[in-house]
């Protein structure tokens, strides 16, 4: 695309993650606009980047690669191949996340991952839920393992809150505890949600807005899980049924960060432009066009330097509240919503073991799990994801066990202000508590503190349709990605949004409704 002088018009984004990246690609790939990144960090990826410490891999999640969409699938697959299989017996494997299932078709000619690293593995998907000290299948099964390690007085408590619900529902759910309750019963929820949900957000569940559990709980439903249970129990065996799939999901030979590294390699060598360590201090507008942003180069200097680009397009995931503190003009109301926007900090604690002491079922290989999550009330540990199931090849020694160790905190409160030491010393003895090593196990840790992680739904949440009016006022600016839009998106959500606002340019569309509705219809839920 080309102005009236016939020069090629810049498209201005601010951040390096999936959403800023797939903009970029986009724009290169479909348009002649060129795209300008300017990133905070020195590293691209955002919250899906991969962390090198001494030759063992950490994510910053780190995300399965999955989505309903084949556009995002597709996308994927065009920047990472899929490994190849050797010895086959079927045409494709079915790969799926709580109810959404897609197939991926299979080859024997796909990269071989001893020797290739641009390569997309196919992994088992397998996640339990730690509480009393026992695993509990996610999701939530009834089966004789939940009958074993909570009672039957629990079992029948649960089935009597659900039955209950179920008769006599909360008619307006105004809290994300309303919204657990509705679909899972009141002792299901406390059992199995609460503690862990209260763990993520710092506050109780009754001050969070009911939106949060439309975005991150889908597709689950008690109501299958009994009748499953029912069937099992009679002797009933549908070998179509949803249950008696394999779940799979796919993931980057060298972690999630791989791909968002390829895909800039990929921006640079079209003509696109990475700037690191910019800061953005102002956006500038005339009328209802940006038509600039300043930002100052603190990676190289104290006395930061500001720099002005001039741009046709811009595209913000900068933190909503940033956002707006940087604009001028702001409406007071705007300014006020903006101000009240919260987020919730992560602290991932890697931590190098000799060997875990919770073992798989035959009693000597390492537990399968890719992700455990602690319900456990009296430890701060949120999450435990085990890299070596994700893939060896995050790992310098195979021999050795991998884990992050996910803590959910507030910038500048007790935890996020514990020294690395400390910090490492803290999650160890949680650990140990938990059973799951022994102190004198661990070999090494790396301690990272990730800000503005979790966009809040409480705090002004719920007057943010203020700012998003402002906001899309503006003709040539998209909000896209998950501090971008204040929407806790996963990154096929954020990337969607990025290629729905492309597809907007390239058809002269001017509403923002089509960006703002991605992750927010039922029929993408499924």
């Amino acid at each position: 695309m080309e102005d009236i002088k016939g020069k090629k018009k810049t498209a201005i984004i601010i951040g390096a993650g999936p959403a800023g990246l797939t903009a970029a690609y986009e724009l290169l790939m479909r348009t002649d606009i060129m795209p300008i990144i300017l990133e905070k960090s020195s590293v691209v990826g955002g919250l899906a980047k991969t962390i090198n410490y001494k030759g063992n891999r950490i994510d910053i999640g780190p995300h399965r690669f999955f989505s309903k969409s084949d556009r995002v699938m597709n996308w994927w697959l065009n920047i990472l191949p899929l490994q190849g299989i050797e010895g086959i017996n079927q045409n494709d494997i079915e790969i799926s996340y709580q109810n959404n299932k897609r197939k991926i078709p299979l080859s024997a000619t796909g990269p071989d991952p001893l020797t290739e690293d641009k390569v997309l593995l196919i992994k088992d998907r397998f996640t339990r839920i730690f509480y009393l000290h026992s695993f509990f299948s996610y999701p939530v099964s009834l089966g004789m393992e939940m009958i074993r390690n909570l009672g039957l007085v629990r079992i029948s408590k649960i089935l009597w809150s659900y039955l209950l619900v179920k008769l006599f529902p909360i008619s307006k759910e105004s809290s994300l505890q309303d919204f657990l309750i509705n679909r899972f019963g009141k002792e299901l929820y406390v059992t199995f949600f609460k503690d862990y949900t209260e763990k993520v957000w710092g506050v109780p569940c009754d001050q969070i807005k009911p939106e949060w559990g439309a975005q991150r709980i889908k597709g689950l439903s008690v109501t299958k899980v009994f009748i499953h249970a029912l069937k099992k129990i009679i002797g009933i065996n549908n070998s179509t049924s949803d249950e008696h799939i394999t779940e799979h999901f796919l993931y980057p030979k060298l972690g999630t960060g791989q791909m968002w590294d390829e895909v800039a390699s990929i921006i640079l060598a079209k003509g696109g432009a990475i700037h690191f360590n910019k800061n953005v201090t102002s956006i500038i507008a005339s009328g209802n066009n940006i038509t600039s942003i300043k930002a100052t180069d603190d990676g190289t200097s104290d006395n930061a330097e500001e720099i002005i680009y001039d741009g046709d397009y811009f595209f913000s995931t900068m933190p909503v509240k940033q956002l707006i503190a940087a604009m001028q003009d702001v409406p007071a109301n705007v300014s006020e919503v903006a101000g009240g926007l919260i987020y919730r900090d992560f602290i991932s604690v890697g931590l190098l073991l000799n060997k875990l002491n919770y073992k798989n079922s035959d009693g000597k290989s390492l537990i399968a799990d890719n992700w455990i999550y602690v319900q456990e009330p009296n430890v701060m540990l949120g999450r435990i994801v085990v890299y070596n199931n994700f893939s060896p090849y995050m790992l310098h020694d195979t021999s050795k066990v991998w884990l992050g160790l996910d803590y959910f905190c507030d910038e500048g409160d007790a935890l996020w202000n514990k020294s690395d030491e400390d910090m490492r010393a803290f999650a160890t003895a949680e650990l140990q508590q938990l059973g799951f090593i022994d102190a004198s196990d661990v070999l090494d840790a790396i301690i990272i503190k990730e800000k503005k992680s979790y966009p809040a739904y409480f705090g002004t949440y719920d007057r943010f349709e203020e700012i998003k009016t402002f906001t899309d006022a503006f003709q040539n600016l998209f909000l896209i990605g998950r501090n971008g839009m204040h929407k806790y998106n996963n990154q096929d959500h954020s990337m969607l949004c990025a290629m729905t606002a492309v597809d907007n340019i390239i058809a002269d569309i001017t509403t923002k409704e089509n960006v703002w509705n991605v992750n927010a219809e039922q029929d993408y839920h499924g």
